[in-house]
């Protein structure tokens, strides 16, 4: 029977110890924009430092390892409920490696399960797919930057705003402005537009799987990113919130149809430990994607 436990603690390792290279190359980018000597550098000279410690030393980007969340895509045939299973193990054996810290606690007494499973935790997405192989796509949500997400029905209570992307516009300058540097700034904001309120908020948090420097398929979203990012940064509130030029090292948009009756905004903020990684594995051999 198909095992992919030791290949899963690895990704996980991965994802919690070495940044990926597109985030490490923005943050520089982002520290060589800012004034020499102000705040703004020293914070981002300072989580740069902190991102080669952690991948010279195989130790945790953050003390918040968060909520580890899987999007799986499986052959035909393949069990999904022995892959749960494989996952939740995985997730077991790296929180007693100390890849991850243990986060997991239950909802109302609070109490720790020790090991980084309890009821839906992990989160584990699964989708059949015609390839032949497993790919494993895993995001370590922190709790600070989960905090500052946040979702709109419009209009709004909080302001007045068409169901366009103007109003669109609206809701995502007002989730940034609100965060202000608590999500640990700069952030990377994932948005989702239409569904329901559960589908809104999972395709907001689908974009945070993105490469930094893509390009979205929609001309008009592709736009529309570019266009928020730029609208962020110029609120100057900066990194961890200290002024500056860079906010958000980028804003990601996806679209789902919707009912007549509703209009969702959904707004996902990741900090900059953007810990995500991507894996094969086929026959045995799993081989991680460096983003593009």
């Amino acid at each position: 029977m198909l095992d992919i436990t030791e290949q899963v603690v690895e990704l996980i390792k991965s994802a919690s110890t070495d940044l990926s290279p597109d985030v490490e190359h923005a943050l520089e980018e982002a520290r060589r924009a800012e004034a020499p000597g102000s705040a703004a550098e020293g914070a981002l000279q300072s989580i740069l430092e902190n991102v080669r410690l952690s991948r010279a030393s195989g130790r945790p980007i953050c003390q918040d390892t968060g909520t580890p969340i899987f999007h799986v895509w499986n052959p035909f045939g393949i069990s999904q409920r022995d892959l749960l299973r494989q996952i939740r193990n995985a997730v077991r054996l790296a929180t007693q490696r100390a890849y991850l810290r243990p986060n997991a606690v239950a909802a109302l007494s609070g109490k720790n399960s020790g090991d980084n499973t309890g009821i839906d935790f992990p989160t584990v997405h699964f989708e059949e797919w015609g390839h032949d192989y497993i790919q494993i796509a895993l995001l370590l949500k922190g709790g600070g930057s989960e905090n500052c997400g946040c979702q709109y029905s419009i209009p709004s209570p909080e302001f007045e705003a068409s169901r366009d992307l103007k109003g669109v516009r609206k809701a995502v300058l007002d989730a940034a402005h609100r965060a202000q540097g608590f999500g640990c700034a700069p952030g990377i904001l994932g948005v989702g537009i239409g569904g329901d309120r559960v589908s809104s908020m999972q395709k907001a948090k689908e974009q945070l799987f993105r490469p930094l420097g893509d390009t979205n398929p929609n001309p008009e979203l592709d736009a529309f990113e570019k266009q928020l990012c730029r609208e962020i940064n110029e609120l100057g509130i900066g990194p961890m919130g200290f002024g500056g030029k860079t906010t958000v090292l980028a804003v990601k948009v996806g679209e789902l149809h919707r009912l007549p009756a509703s209009f969702f905004v959904s707004i996902a903020y990741m900090c900059w430990a953007d810990r995500r990684k991507v894996a094969t594995i086929k026959n045995g051999n799993m081989a991680i994607l460096a983003p593009k």
